[in-house]
């Protein structure tokens, strides 16, 4: 169990669930052309997993001082496992996913796409040792990473397969995608900062310049605000230009995550403890959760 802890396996099923109803929900229902079986799509989610549980081994392995001051209840490194063996699993995952990366892009007969898997191992190994402590940057490139993880299945079962015949469909699978990993990005970010309010104490000794070490917890949460308030914006102008006619959808998204989301910018209002920050980053996932999940509903739109 303490290695399932330490790859954030609950992180990990979650990408695996994304990527399902990407194949399955959205795919397969609009009639896409696509190029990887189930063993190589398989294959390409397992990739996936690797690299991120390894980002997840690398970020615990720079951070041990800092979470012994934001959640020593649940530093592993150096207490159940060994930094030595933690980052054995990193190579070995790391290894893992880039070579099934690379044969999966010879199997598709693109090559070159397997230089998205070494660019999101380098990301997420610069994330964890140098860009994490720099202003926004950290918050932002983890964010893109995120989304890439959305992005990655069109990438791999989509783009190979655009024919002439086929480009509408396959360009309007790619752009629902699309949307969903913007929406991952804007509400991850969102978390990001959120999360640095909560970890400002060990950030501080720890010698990173967060947005919460910058301008402060109360200028922070007023910026969280806002980018929540930009976010249900965002999505109710998303709903009126493309659900307007599906209701399923639309009621879906009103209640299950312009809902949450109005209630997250509430609770964000006035803010200033650190169980206030919890329960906003909860609600977030909470709402990404909800969001991924109405993925499958798209069948349901009427193709124009």
């Amino acid at each position: 169990m303490k290695y399932l802890n330490l790859i954030r396996y609950q992180n990990l099923l979650f990408i695996a669930l994304v990527q399902g109803f990407i194949k399955h929900g959205l795919f397969k229902p609009f009639g896409a052309a696509t190029v990887l079986d189930a063993f190589n799509f398989t294959l390409l989610v397992f990739a996936t997993l690797c690299i991120a549980a390894a980002g997840n081994i690398i970020n615990d392995i720079y951070d041990v001082e800092i979470d012994k001051i934001n959640k020593p209840n649940k530093v592993l490194i150096g207490k159940k496992i060994s930094e030595r063996n933690a980052n054995q699993l990193f190579i070995i995952l790391n290894i893992t996913g880039v070579a099934i990366g690379f044969y999966l892009s010879n199997r598709i007969q693109q090559p070159s796409f397997a230089a998205l898997f070494v660019a999101i191992s380098a990301l997420l190994y610069l994330y964890a040792t140098y860009l994490k402590g720099i202003l926004l940057l950290g918050n932002i490139t983890i964010s893109i990473l995120v989304a890439m993880s959305l992005i990655i299945v069109p990438i791999f079962d989509l783009l190979p397969a655009i024919t002439q015949h086929n480009q509408t469909i396959q360009s309007t699978v790619f752009t629902i995608v699309l949307h969903y990993a913007l929406f991952a990005f804007f509400i991850n970010l969102i978390r990001e900062i959120v999360k640095d309010l909560q970890d400002i104490n060990g950030d501080k000794k720890g010698g990173k310049n967060t947005l919460a070490i910058a301008i402060g917890r109360k200028r922070t949460i007023t910026i969280v605000f806002i980018l929540g308030v930009l976010l249900v914006f965002g999505i109710v102008f998303y709903m009126y230009e493309n659900l307007y006619n599906t209701q399923i959808l639309l009621l879906y998204f009103l209640f299950a995550i312009v809902g949450p989301l109005l209630y997250f910018c509430i609770k964000a209002w006035d803010a200033e403890t650190p169980k206030q920050y919890t329960f906003l980053s909860i609600l977030l996932k909470i709402s990404m959760f909800l969001g991924i999940c109405s993925i499958p509903l798209f069948q349901f739109v009427i193709l124009k």
